[in-house]
Parts: structure tokens; sequence; C-alpha cells
């Protein structure tokens, strides 16, 4: 449960993203009767596909070759997190930017590149930009390939209902929520780095134990509100990346992060 509604949600957002992105270029090609082009489209999105799963098991092969000594591991999951986070925050940002004119952005690419080439390149980097991203967060979140599979799946559902006409759903709530979710985790994947990083290097004799950068802002771990077993702390870290025992500079980078994405965001809610 720690990891399964993290990976989920993340599947599915990454994966809804995709999906629409497909969605959106097949109904223009619609609109503008270009129909004999969709099948560049939808064999962009499959090399797209390929290459997520080439992606992800290159990831899945270094993380089994790697030698599983206690600092190494926890060297490779720091590394992995914050590789995760310089591409999620990418992504949130342009979200951030972008997302309420997701539609029109995603036509202006595809008038700009209204050829046979252009719309496999189009598709294929749309779909292969979210895949990168799940498979970068399933190693470093440690998040289960069921998880992630299942929101992968929900969100192709949902597309095809949407696509289809068959439902309505409001995709700027649906996308807002979502993306206040990846912030959280983008914040958390941020502390979970600091956390390992610092483990390592106590592990390896880099630092000692007793230097002031391990003074803990706080210790909740014999309370209610303990990370893993406590019965509110549990729920917590599951939602929004909760640590019962952070060290300063964890705590402080990680909410620091975290608020700043969320000022950022309304600031340029209110720019606009």
């Amino acid at each position: 449960m720690e990891t399964f509604i993290p990976g989920l949600i993340m599947g599915f957002r990454e994966g809804l993203e995709a999906f629409l992105i497909i969605s959106i270029i097949l109904q223009y090609l619609n609109h503008i009767q270009r129909t004999e082009l969709k099948k560049n489209v939808v064999n962009g999105a499959i090399g797209g596909v390929a290459a997520s799963l080439l992606i992800g098991g290159m990831l899945y092969w270094i993380s089994l070759t790697i030698q599983k000594t206690d600092e190494i591991s926890k060297i490779w999951e720091s590394t992995a997190s914050l590789v995760a986070l310089g591409l999620i925050t990418t992504f949130i940002v342009w979200m951030i930017k972008h997302g309420q004119n997701m539609v029109n952005e995603v036509q202006d690419q595809v008038k700009r590149n209204i050829s046979k080439a252009g719309l496999f390149s189009v598709a294929f980097i749309m779909v292969v930009r979210e895949g990168a991203e799940i498979a970068i967060f399933t190693f470093a979140g440690q998040y289960t390939l069921v998880s992630i599979g299942v929101g992968i799946a929900s969100a192709f559902a949902l597309s095809i209902l949407i696509y289809n006409a068959l439902i309505k759903v409001n995709l700027k709530v649906l996308f807002n929520m979502t993306l206040a979710y990846l912030i959280l985790q983008a914040g958390f994947l941020l502390g979970y780095a600091v956390h390992e990083g610092l483990s390592a290097m106590k592990d390896l004799a880099i630092l000692d134990g007793g230097h002031f950068i391990y003074k803990k802002a706080f210790d909740l771990s014999s309370t209610l509100l303990d990370h893993k077993q406590g019965a509110l702390g549990l729920p917590l870290y599951v939602a929004f990346g909760w640590y019962s025992r952070p060290e300063w500079i964890q705590f402080i980078l990680q909410y620091a992060y975290t608020i700043g994405m969320f000022a950022y965001w309304k600031k340029t809610i209110q720019s606009r």
C-alpha cells in the first residue's frame, strides 16, 4: 500500500497525458479531413511505447547489475530520485505554463508538422516523454509494476471513453488535482534522495554519524504519525510523502521545493 497508490496515480497521470494528446491529434486530423495520416500517429505512439519499455528495461537491468551492497543501493536510489526529480520538475513547469491550453498547444504542433514523418515524430516524442518519466519514477520511487500498470490501463480506458464521447470529464479539474499530487510526490522524491544520500555517506564513512547534518528536525516515529506503521503517519506518507523523523536538511529541502512549486503555480495563474 505504501507504494501502490502513489504508483497507480503516477501511472494514471502520465498515461492519461499521453493518451489524451494522441486523442487530440486524431480528432484534429478528423476535423481537417486528413484521416489518412492517423496511422502515422498510431505508429508513432506505438514506437513511443516501445522506446519507453526499452528505457524501463535498461533501468531494470542497471538495478540488477549494480552491486547490491547497502551503500551502492542507496547511492543508486538517491541518484535515480534526483534524475526523476529533474525530469518531473521540467514537466510540472511545462504543465503550469501550458496545461490550460494543452489542446491548442498540441494542435499547433500538428499544424507545424503536418506530414507522415512529422506526425510520427510528434506522437513518438509525446508518448516517450511520458513513458520515460514513468520508467524513471518506477525505479526511483520503488513503485510496483502492478500499480503503474493499473494506472496506465485506467488512463487508457478513460481516454477511449472520452475520445468516443461516451462520458464527459472536466479535464481541467482532473489535471489540476493530479498536477498537485505530482508536486507533492516530486517533493517527496527530493526528500527521499537527500535521506538516502546522507545514509550512504554515513555507511561509506564519508561523514561521521554524529555530524550536525544528521540532526533530526523532529522524531515522531513512536507515535500515530510514524510514517511506516502509524495509523495517521502511513496514510500521510502514501498521500503526501510524510516522514516522521527527517533530518533538518531533508525537511527543509522537501518542503521548500513543495511550497515553492505551489507558489510558482499560483503566481502563474494570477499573471494570466
